[in-house]
Formats: C-alpha cells, structure tokens, sequence
C-alpha cells in the first residue's frame, strides 16, 4: 500500500497516524489512540546528570543531516524490540515528508559514528515525535532534550508522543484524552491549510520549523537568539541546557 504524503498530513491535522505490523508488511492501519502522550514543553525534566552531559558536549548533535540514517536507525530491530512498526511503505511516505520539509530528524553523534537521534513530522506549531532510537546511553535522552529547547526557541505549543512509556514519563510527558489532545492539536495547527498538495509543498512546514531546525540544520550563526544565546555555528550543548532552564 503506497502511502499518499498528502493524506498522511492530513491524518495528522486531525489527530490519526500510520503504524504497520513489521517491517515487510503490506498493509497500513491508522491509529487513533485513546490516551494520548505529550510532552509539555515547559515541563521537561532537564535531571542534572543529562544536564552535565550535554554542557559537556558528550554527544555531537545535529538536525536534518541524516534523516534518511536516522530512519533507517530506528526500524533496525533491537534485543529488546525484534520487530518494528516502520515497514518500508511507511518509511518511502516519511522520505517524502522529508524531501517536502514536513519530516525533521535530530541525530546524535559519537565522534562519526550515529548512535541516536530522532525524527518526526511538523505542522504549523504541533510537532508529532515518530520514533527515538539509541545505541549509547543518553543518546536519544539528549536528542529529546535538544528537540525540546529547539521547539520552544520555534515556539511550537505540542509535542506529541504517541504512546506513554516509562521512559518518556521520567522525562515529563504525560497522557491526556483523546478529545482534549484534539484541543490542543486544533490550536497548534490553526491557519494550516491542506488543500491541494501543490499548494502544500509551497509550504513546508511552517515558520515555527523553519525558525526551530533551519539554523541548526545549516550550522550557521543563530541570529534570531537572545543575544545571550547566540553562538558561531551550531548551537552549543551549554546554549540549549540554558535555554531549557530559561523556559522552564
């Protein structure tokens, strides 16, 4: 089943979202849960060892360099995950929101070596988290926190998560129903237009995701920061541990 990027926006605008049952599945089912996953953005939990460890800059992070690798990270099968939901239909429709500036990525780096990260889809102000993978202790804990202060900076109102675990509530998020995550998608989403998809692509995400990934993604001075954030090249570890505390 070839997942039309078009539908798959609109999905989202309305609060559904693709899953699959394994890797080489044929067939796409839409997900509407009961509960749904956020993560406040004023209300993640910045726990003083995740602090130290991106002020000291453990990891190399970047945005929107590897989305392709990063994807591809996160359908690899895991000890503790043998089969994943992002089938390569899934994966072909997330390309495209890529290529089209809807799907962003946060990759964390070892040195070369690509150890974690992130990606998700963005739509007006409402970033929907996908999947989060690592293969070095903090690794995704440090994307999320970066994903986070980045959105704040894009001013972005909801992060959704999806699915509750014990790992996204020791990081803040929390569950809220159905109809008032609906709510609050309405608000974040309000003014984005999905009509005929020429008109879409013209788009991209929206100025919030222009604002929270372009800088990042370029490397290039952030002009747009307080000037008591403002770095050469991309944003320092010590810039987004203050900034999440600023905004706290």
């Amino acid at each position: 089943m070839m997942i039309d990027p078009l539908m798959l926006l609109q999905a989202y605008s309305i609060g559904v979202f693709p899953m699959a049952d394994d890797r080489d599945a044929a067939d796409v089912y839409w997900v509407e849960p009961k509960h749904r996953a956020i993560l406040p953005l004023d209300g993640f939990h910045l726990s003083g060892s995740l602090a130290k460890t991106i002020r000291r800059e453990r990891f190399r992070v970047t945005a929107n360099r590897a989305f392709p690798a990063i994807l591809s990270l996160c359908a690899e099968a895991a000890p503790d995950r043998p089969s994943t939901w992002i089938s390569r239909e899934i994966e072909r429709a997330y390309l495209t929101l890529h290529e089209r500036r809807f799907a962003h990525s946060v990759e964390v780096w070892d040195g070369d070596e690509l150890v974690g990260g992130l990606y998700g889809v963005a739509l007006g102000r409402a970033f929907f988290g996908e999947s989060m993978v690592s293969r070095r202790t903090d690794a995704s804990k440090v994307a999320l926190a970066w994903l986070v202060a980045r959105l704040r900076f894009g001013g972005f109102t909801l992060l959704d998560c999806q699915f509750m675990t014990d790992h996204l509530r020791s990081l803040g998020a929390i569950e809220v129903r159905q109809r008032d995550y609906v709510q609050l998608l309405g608000v974040a989403t309000e003014g984005v237009t999905l009509g005929a998809w020429d008109g879409v692509l013209s788009t991209g995400s929206g100025v919030a995701a222009e604002r929270a990934f372009r800088p990042l993604a370029e490397g290039s001075p952030d002009s747009l920061l307080p000037p008591s954030l403002i770095v050469s090249g991309p944003l320092s570890g010590h810039s987004i541990a203050q900034l999440l505390t600023q905004t706290s």
